[in-house]
C-alpha cells in the first residue's frame, strides 16, 4: 500500500497501465477521463463512469459536461478518454464507445483541445481511430501493459488491483465467536458510556480517554513489514468491540481521526476535554485536519502508519455488527481519499451512508469525493 506517486506518462500504454491501479479494481464497461495537468502529462484525476451513462443520446452530453468539469476543477491541461469494452468497437462505428466518444469530445475539446481516445477490450488495446498497421484488429495483447515502467513501480509498491469493483472496499468478516465476543463487550462499555453520561462530565472524560487508549494501543501491536501490515501482538475479540464502541461515540471518534494526521502528538487526547465548540481544542483539531485537507497546508498520508490505521478499521468493521459500521467506514473513506483513491473512497462511503443515512461526517467526505475535490496534498500539484 501506498500514497499515489507523481507520475508523468509519455506513452498511451503506460496510461492505461496506470488506470487500474489508481482506480483500484479493472474496469468493465466503462469509461474512463483522464485529467492530465501539464504538457508533460503530469496525471491527475482518474474519474471513472458507466459507458452506457456516457453513450446514451439523452444524458451523454450531460455526463460528459459534468466530467469536464471536474477536469476543470482538477487543473487539467488535457485529457484522454479510456474506453472498457469486451471486443474491438471499430467494427460498430454507432456502438457505445464510439457515441461516448463522441459525447465527451463535444464537451471537452473547446477547452483541453484534441481527446485521445484508447480502447481496452478482453484481451487487447487499441486506440479508437487507429488503423489496422498501429492497432491491429483486436488490439495489441494486454500482456504488453505489464511490461511498463508504470506496471512495474505499483507492483513493487504493493499495489493491488480488484477484479471487480465491489472488491475494492471488500472487508473480510470475522468469525462467529469472533463477532459474539466482540458484541459483549461493545454491550458492556455502551452501557458503561451512559452510566458516564448520568454521573457527569468527569466520568465522561474518563471513558472516553480510555476509548482512546485502546485504540492506540490496537494500532502499537501492528507495523507495516515489506508492503505487508504485520501483528506483533494479539488483538482480542473484546478488545475489536471496545474500538467499536469508542468509535460510535462522536467526540472520541473524532480524536482518533486527529491521531490519523502525523505530528499530532498528545492533540488526540486534549481534544476529549469539553464539548463546547470553539474551543482552543477544537481549533487545534481544525489545523490538524487541515493537513489532510488544505492544498496550503496539506501533506502526504504516512505509508506505514495510514497502512496500519486502515488496518485496524477493518479490523472494527470485520468484528462489528453488521449494518452498524458508519464510524470506522467513514474514517477508512477518508484515509483512501487521502491517499487519492477515489473509487475505495466513494465505495466505503455508500456503505456508511446506507448504515446511517444521516451521519455528517460521511456526508462531507462524500460531497468531497462526488466533487472530484482533491485531497489537500494532491491538489497542491496541481497545474
Amino acid at each position: 500500500m501506498t500514497t499515489t506517486p507523481t507520475l508523468r506518462v509519455s506513452e498511451p500504454r503506460e496510461l492505461l497501465a496506470l488506470v487500474p491501479h489508481r482506480l483500484g479494481f479493472r474496469a468493465a464497461k466503462s469509461a474512463v477521463a483522464v485529467s492530465l495537468r501539464t504538457s508533460r502529462g503530469r496525471v491527475g484525476l482518474v474519474v471513472r463512469v458507466d459507458l452506457a451513462d456516457l453513450a446514451d443520446a439523452r444524458t451523454g452530453p450531460h455526463v460528459a459536461r459534468l466530467l469536464v468539469a471536474r477536469l476543470g476543477r482538477d487543473g487539467a491541461a488535457r485529457s484522454v478518454l479510456v474506453v472498457y469494452v469486451d471486443d474491438d468497437p471499430r467494427p460498430v462505428p454507432d456502438g457505445p464507445a464510439h457515441q461516448a466518444a463522441k459525447h465527451f469530445r463535444a464537451a471537452a475539446e473547446p477547452a483541453l483541445g484534441e481527446v485521445p481516445v484508447w480502447v481496452v477490450t478482453r484481451t487487447g488495446y487499441l486506440a479508437l481511430d487507429g488503423d489496422d498497421e498501429c492497432s491491429p484488429p483486436g488490439g495489441r495483447p494486454l500482456r504488453e501493459l505489464d511490461a511498463t515502467q508504470v506496471g512495474a513501480h505499483y507492483v513493487l509498491a504493493g499495489s493491488a488491483v480488484a477484479d471487480d469493483r465491489s472488491d475494492v472496499a471488500r472487508i473480510p468478516r470475522a468469525t462467529g465467536d469472533q463477532r459474539r465476543d466482540a458484541a459483549r463487550a461493545r454491550r458492556r462499555q455502551e452501557r458503561r458510556l451512559e452510566e458516564a453520561l448520568l454521573v457527569g462530565e468527569e466520568e465522561l472524560q474518563a471513558w472516553r480517554l480510555e476509548a482512546l487508549e485502546a485504540w492506540r494501543s490496537v494500532v502499537a501491536r501492528y507495523e507495516l513489514r515489506d508492503g505487508v501490515v504485520t501483528a506483533l501482538g494479539d488483538v482480542s475479540a473484546a478488545r475489536w468491540g471496545r474500538l467499536e464502541a469508542g468509535l460510535a461515540d462522536r467526540r472520541t471518534r473524532d480524536a482518533v481521526l486527529v491521531s490519523l494526521v502525523p505530528g499530532t502528538g498528545d492533540l488526540p487526547e486534549r481534544s476529549l476535554h469539553g464539548d463546547s465548540l470553539g474551543s482552543p481544542e477544537d481549533a487545534a483539531v481544525g489545523s490538524a485536519l487541515a493537513r489532510i485537507v488544505d492544498a496550503a497546508v496539506g501533506v502526504r498520508p504516512p505509508v506505514g502508519a495510514t497502512a496500519v490505521h486502515e488496518h485496524v478499521l477493518e479490523g472494527v468493521v470485520g468484528h462489528g455488527r453488521s449494518g452498524a459500521q458508519a464510524p470506522a467506514l467513514t474514517l477508512l473513506a477518508l484515509l483512501a481519499w487521502w491517499r487519492g483513491e477515489g473509487a475505495r473512497a466513494g465505495q466505503l462511503l455508500e456503505r456508511a451512508l446506507h448504515d446511517e443515512p444521516t451521519h455528517r461526517l460521511a456526508g462531507l467526505v462524500a460531497r468531497a469525493v462526488g466533487a472530484g475535490i482533491a485531497p489537500g496534498w494532491a491538489a497542491a500539484q496541481g497545474g
